[in-house]
C-alpha cells in the first residue's frame, strides 16, 4: 500500500482516560476505542496521549485505553507475540482494521525501498533475529536492539538482494501509525511538561471556529507541533481543569467549539475528535495548496 506522506506538524490529540468509562459492557468499550484508533488513523496523528482527569481517575481505565490502542496500531502478524490472551482483550475481534501503511494486506517484493514494522525476537552475536511478518524471520545487523522491542525496519532491495536496517520510526516517509502514551498526570501538569507545543481546546463554551480561522492558521503556520485537547464523557476541559486551579485560557490561545450548533445535548470525546481533526483537515489542505501555488515556489 502506498501512502500518503506525514503531516508538515506533528499532531497529538489528547483524551480523558474515562473515555469509554460511561460505557458499562466491555465490548462496548472496546468498539469505541476503536472509534477513536480509526479516527487517529484517518486524519494522520502522530500521537495520542492519555491524560487523568481527576486525581480519582482510575488507573485501569487508563491502561485499557492505551492497551487497546497500541493493539490496534499494531500490523496482524505481530498481534500474537505482542499481546497475550487477557480478558480485557476478548472482544477485539470487533475492532475494526486500520488498512495504513504499516499494516500491509501481503508482502510487495516488487518496490525498491520498502518499511516494515517487526520485533525483535532474538540476539545472534551482532544480529537481531525479527519477524517483520514474513514465514521466516529476517536478520538486522545492528547494536543496540532487545529481545522482544518492536521496531521499524527498511528494506532495500538491489541486484545483490535485500539489506535490512532499523530506523527511526519517524523517518519513514509516509505516515506510519500513531504512537500511545499515557503521563499517568492530571491535565494541566500534563501539558506543563510538553514543550514548544501550539494547544486547541476544544469546549462547547469555547469561541466557534469559524470566528478564529485567521488567526489559526496564522499560528498553524508557524507552529511544527500541535496537540488538540478533548473533554471527558461526563466534564468538559473547563471543569477538569477547574481541579488544578487552572483555567482553560491560561493554556492555550485558543479554546474552541468544533461542533457548533449541536444538536444533541452532549457530543461524546470519539465524535468531538471526528468533528474536530476533520475540520483541521480541511484548513491543512487549503495551507498545503496555497503554499504550492505561492510564486516562486519550487515544484
Amino acid at each position: 500500500m502506498t501512502g500518503v506522506e506525514r503531516r508538515r506538524r506533528r499532531l497529538a490529540v489528547a483524551v480523558p482516560s474515562s473515555l469509554v468509562s460511561d460505557t458499562p459492557h466491555l465490548r462496548e468499550k472496546t468498539a469505541r476505542v476503536g472509534l477513536l484508533a480509526r479516527a487517529a488513523a484517518i486524519f494522520r496523528v502522530d500521537e495520542v496521549a492519555i491524560y487523568l482527569e481527576s486525581p480519582k481517575a482510575s488507573r485501569r481505565e487508563a491502561e485499557f485505553l492505551e492497551r487497546i490502542l497500541l493493539y490496534m496500531d499494531t500490523p496482524q502478524y505481530l498481534r500474537r507475540r505482542i499481546f497475550p490472551v487477557s480478558p480485557e482483550m476478548r472482544y477485539v475481534g470487533v475492532l475494526p482494521p486500520l488498512r495504513t501503511p504499516h499494516h500491509p494486506l501481503q508482502m510487495k517484493k516488487v518496490e525498491p525501498i520498502s518499511y516494515r514494522e517487526g520485533l525483535v525476537l532474538s540476539l545472534d552475536r551482532n544480529w537481531a533475529i525479527v519477524d517483520v511478518g514474513r514465514p521466516k524471520p529476517v536478520r538486522i545487523k545492528e547494536v543496540g536492539l532487545l529481545p522482544g522491542s518492536r521496531v521499524t525496519v527498511k528494506i532495500e532491495r538491489s541486484q545483490k538482494g535485500e539489506e535490512f536496517s532499523a530506523i527511526p520510526r519517524d523517518s519513514v516517509p509516509s505516515y506510519w501509525g500513531y504512537d500511545v502514551s499515557f503521563s499517568g498526570r492530571l491535565l494541566g501538569e500534563t501539558l506543563k511538561r510538553r514543550k514548544n507545543e501550539m494547544i486547541i481546546m476544544t469546549s462547547k463554551y469555547g469561541r466557534p471556529i469559524s470566528e478564529e480561522l485567521v488567526s489559526l492558521k496564522r499560528e498553524l503556520r508557524e507552529a511544527s507541533r500541535l496537540m488538540i485537547i478533548f473533554g471527558s464523557p461526563q466534564e468538559g476541559i473547563k471543569e477538569i481543569l477547574a481541579r488544578e486551579g487552572l483555567k482553560p485560557e491560561v493554556l492555550s490561545k485558543f479554546v474552541l467549539n468544533t461542533v457548533p450548533l449541536q444538536g444533541t445535548e452532549t457530543v461524546r470525546t470519539e465524535e468531538a475528535v471526528y468533528a474536530t481533526l476533520g475540520l483541521l483537515n480541511i484548513i491543512e489542505s487549503e495551507e498545503d495548496e496555497a503554499s504550492k501555488a505561492a510564486p516562486g515556489k519550487e515544484m
